[in-house]
């Protein structure tokens, strides 16, 4: 008999979201079925509920959102192996291919074939989620629940901040979103001397703070340069982790780079981004593009929580999944960090 559950879909084009029934997925061979206890609401989502560009070109509703989440696994099927019902888990939201160049390399994050949760399949907010035994992530019991649903931005910053060595380095971070914070956080945690930290959302700033960056700077009210020189800087930053997607930080960052220096490039920008070519080539510039993650950054991140790093500051909004476009508001209030949804109740249990 088909079983119904709980899901955040997005029914038709346009914006919002709608809490529905649907049915729960059956896994197939090779797969397996996750209950879902938290989800984390990420950028991705927010692009979603908007319907913004992105949105439009990339989401064929109808569909099941969400793909930062920590569950249990409720069913095995068929020729799953190394994996129990009621184990604890995460899962990778890349569903690649296995047979290309890149995906043979081990940097899946690059497969040609790519499938996302919650983009290109049903997500994860739902009571139930379904995805291949390959992209299950066991999770040690130590770790925090709400941590852990949001390892997925959580490993797309730890990408980012340990592409290049961090020891005794410098560091520039543009963007204080909640990936870009988180991975202030992480390069201190690794050894860097001084992280800096530019937006010119105070909210988010003060929240950088919290966790932890040596300064935290509003690029519409304060000089840059004059912080470097408060923060001992000479020569300028070592390394650099571009998270805002914005041409302008880009440039800002290039600037003030030492030569020789390194920049990770995360955020991704809704429009062409001009380029200082001559400048990136007489500094002697590396860029480097990151996207997704690594597969090692899921155990990175579980060994650097257990090490010590602590990222719940980041946590700033939880609510009950009924209680979703709460969740969203927050989102794009700016406002928030990481918002957290609880699926472990019932409406009518809480």
């Amino acid at each position: 008999m088909q079983k119904y559950m709980d899901a955040i879909v997005k029914p038709v084009a346009g914006p919002g979201l709608e809490l529905r029934r649907v049915p729960v997925p059956v896994p197939g061979p090779g797969e397996v079925l996750i209950k879902v206890r938290k989800t984390a609401i990420c950028g991705t989502d927010v692009h979603i509920y908007n319907w913004d560009p992105w949105a439009v070109e990339h989401i064929k509703p109808p569909m099941t959102i969400g793909h930062e989440y920590v569950g249990e696994i409720a069913q095995l099927g068929d020729g799953v192996t190394g994996l129990h019902v009621g184990q604890r888990v995460s899962g990778e939201g890349h569903i690649t291919c296995h047979h290309c160049r890149n995906c043979h390399n081990g940097n899946i994050q690059w497969c040609k074939d790519t499938k996302s949760v919650g983009v290109d399949r049903d997500g994860a907010f739902a009571e139930f989620v379904c995805i291949p035994q390959e992209n299950v992530i066991i999770i040690d019991e130590s770790l925090p629940e709400e941590v852990v649903a949001f390892f997925d931005a959580f490993g797309n910053a730890t990408h980012t901040a340990l592409m290049f060595p961090l020891i005794g380095e410098d560091v520039l971070i543009t963007g204080a979103g909640p990936i870009g914070i988180i991975a202030a956080a992480v390069c201190k945690h690794a050894g860097a001397r001084r992280v800096v930290i530019t937006d010119i959302n105070d909210t988010r700033l003060e929240l950088a703070k919290k966790m932890g960056v040596d300064a935290a700077v509003n690029t519409a009210k304060e000089d840059l340069p004059q912080i470097m020189k408060e923060q001992g800087l000479v020569e300028g930053f070592d390394v650099g982790l571009e998270m805002s997607g914005n041409g302008m930080a880009l440039q800002q960052m290039i600037g003030v780079m030492r030569n020789g220096g390194k920049i990770s490039l995360l955020g991704i920008s809704n429009k062409p981004v001009p380029m200082d070519m001559n400048t990136i080539i007489t500094k002697g510039l590396t860029l480097q593009g990151i996207y997704g993650r690594h597969l090692d950054n899921w155990h990175q991140m579980s060994y650097m929580v257990q090490g010590g790093l602590d990222v719940s500051p980041i946590i700033t909004h939880r609510f009950h999944y009924t209680d979703f476009e709460k969740g969203f508001e927050a989102m794009n209030s700016g406002k928030s960090g990481k918002v957290v949804l609880d699926w472990t109740t019932k409406k009518e249990e809480v």
